[in-house]
């Protein structure tokens, strides 16, 4: 094999192992993989949070219909939309997983918010939370703090 050979092979490889998608922990059930999963950090008496992650379906339509996590009272999905100049940000109550696609729960779209914290989230912390979905049932993955607008992953 040629040296460019070797190093070009080297360098898709490097990018393969590096991608967010695979260096990050995925987390399968059924045909539904969990991926990137973080929280944005808060301040002390800070009540709320948010979390974002990638689901990518692999199978039929599922849905993911609730979580929880034990480090909030409450973990609600929301969306969040801009009306003008305006940013609106409504509750819902399930998120659709078409056939065959993928979903990302990121800043300004859906999202997950943390409610009723009970402690602060540091930088660097990591906690549990189950994630519920209509066929592939109840998932825990675990939740990477990160600093708002800092290390959380790109779109």
């Amino acid at each position: 094999m040629s040296s460019f050979l070797k190093i070009s092979a080297g360098l898709l490889l490097s990018g393969l192992l590096f991608s967010p998608w695979v260096a990050a922990q995925v987390v399968k059930a059924g045909a539904v993989e969990i991926g990137q999963v973080q929280a944005r950090s808060t301040a002390a008496g800070q009540s709320m949070s948010s979390a974002y992650l990638d689901i990518r379906n692999g199978g039929g339509p599922d849905k993911l219909l609730s979580a929880a996590s034990p480090v909030a009272s409450a973990v609600e999905m929301h969306t969040m939309s801009m009306d003008g100049n305006v940013m609106r940000m409504r509750q819902i109550d399930a998120i659709e997983l078409p056939a065959g696609q993928s979903v990302e729960l990121k800043p300004g779209g859906l999202h997950l918010m943390l409610m009723g914290l009970k402690q602060p989230l540091a930088v660097g912390s990591h906690f549990e939370m189950t994630l519920v979905f209509e066929k592939a049932g109840p998932v825990k993955v675990q939740v990477d703090v990160a600093a708002p607008g800092g290390a959380m992953h790109k779109h």
